[in-house]
């Protein structure tokens, strides 16, 4: 139980230093100074989106960072793992309370051990978009060539398929388990997950079949 309640202390910590520079603005007086998005800036996440499994998902969450990623595929990919790691954050920190808190009813010990084992995918998801986002960051710097910029990409594909693999694994773990609410809130949660996370590395891997930052 201690390394659980530690693991969830790094996850939300994480959580923090992520959530400045993906939160909107929040005061009054920045909404009114804050530039108005343009529409081709608008309209380029919007045909972005397009591209992947669940576009209105997309729209909806990234439009508003619109102003940030103008036209560029980098940023929105970045934006987009960013979104993806705050969800996924949320939902592990939600699992965490219920793996004390829940009523499992008549699903019992099976459903218990299906949440602590989502709990615990769920957290390996954590690290993987989280080294996605950190490895998208150095990406560009001076002095790399395309030979490096496909590299890089590839650690992020690669983390960000991991990553979808390790919310599936959560869900897929349900399976054998009796319906009953607890099931049937964590799997809608994750689901949703999943739904941002595909959206990420569908964004990712447009980015990367560019072959140069």
């Amino acid at each position: 139980m201690r390394t659980q309640h530690l693991r969830l202390h790094h996850l939300l910590l994480t959580l923090f230093l992520f959530a400045a520079a993906l939160s909107p603005a929040s005061s009054a007086a920045d909404e009114a100074s804050a530039p108005v998005p343009d529409d081709g800036d608008t309209e380029f996440i919007r045909s972005s989106c397009n591209t992947t499994l669940y576009p209105d998902v997309c729209f909806t969450s990234l439009s508003r960072y619109a102003n940030a990623v103008q036209q560029n595929p980098g940023q929105l990919a970045r934006v987009a793992i960013g979104v993806s790691l705050s969800k996924a954050h949320r939902v592990a920190s939600y699992i965490s309370n219920l793996t004390r808190d829940a009523d499992y009813g008549t699903s019992g010990t099976r459903a218990a051990m299906a949440v602590h084992d989502c709990f615990s995918n769920l957290g390996d998801a954590v690290d993987e978009i989280r080294g996605s986002l950190k490895q998208m960051r150095q990406i560009g710097a001076a002095g790399e060539g395309s030979g490096s910029f496909l590299f890089q990409m590839s650690n992020v594909q690669t983390w960000m398929s991991a990553a979808l693999t390790d919310e599936e694994t959560c869900t897929d773990g349900f399976q054998d388990v009796a319906e009953c609410a607890v099931k049937a809130d964590v799997c809608n949660r994750v689901t949703n997950v999943k739904k941002f996370t595909s959206n990420a590395l569908a964004l990712v891997n447009s980015y990367a079949s560019k072959g140069s930052p």
